[in-house]
């Protein structure tokens, strides 16, 4: 075979290769693609939320279907790490909250609440979330959500008091720091504190 087919030969291989890389770069953005959408799709009918924005962010948070049940326990859990970590009490508080939504201990929703009160999750989730949950408030199927504003903040309330106070007393329970969390989540939702 003369040096030229060779060449020749080689450089076809490697154009060829090279759209094979390429094609199969192109069908793994589309399925990825298409997989979003089934996913933006399910959040949406989860949430009731249908804003492609808000979809997007609740995404980039990373909440997927089977995790946009915790979206209303963001707030109660920013109240329990308010004080640097969360005590026993706040942790029964929470899972009681999480039961009565139906969050399994096994789902994915169980699996990143255990997560998430082992390890805080990062500021922008507690940043993002009031907004988002006051949308979802808002929304067509606010039903569906299971809790209305005002029983969200005094649930954030009574986290806020389950650590006990100093000293184990009723005294101050809720500290200064504590109650501003709780005023600014009570705005983010449009709900009133106690």
């Amino acid at each position: 075979m003369p040096e030229h087919d060779a060449l020749a030969e080689r450089e076809h291989a490697l154009e060829e290769g090279y759209f094979q890389q390429k094609d199969h770069q192109l069908i793994e953005r589309m399925r990825k693609a298409a997989a979003d959408e089934v996913e933006r799709a399910a959040l949406e009918r989860s949430t009731g939320l249908s804003d492609p924005a808000l979809l997007q962010e609740l995404l980039e948070l990373g909440f997927t279907f089977a995790t946009a049940s915790l979206l209303p326990l963001v707030p109660v859990l920013e109240v329990a790490w308010a004080e640097g970590g969360i005590s026993p009490a706040e942790r029964e508080l929470i899972e009681k909250l999480a039961h009565s939504r139906g969050i399994d201990d096994a789902s994915p929703a169980g699996g990143l609440l255990r997560q998430w009160m082992t390890i805080r999750p990062d500021d922008k989730v507690f940043q993002r979330a009031g907004r988002l949950i006051a949308a979802m408030l808002g929304s067509a199927s606010h039903k569906a959500f299971g809790l209305t504003a005002q029983e969200l903040v005094a649930y954030c309330e009574k986290v806020a008091e389950a650590s006990g106070g100093i000293f184990g007393t009723r005294l101050r329970s809720v500290t200064p720091e504590e109650r501003a969390l709780l005023t600014r989540i009570a705005t983010d939702l449009n709900a009133r504190p106690r």
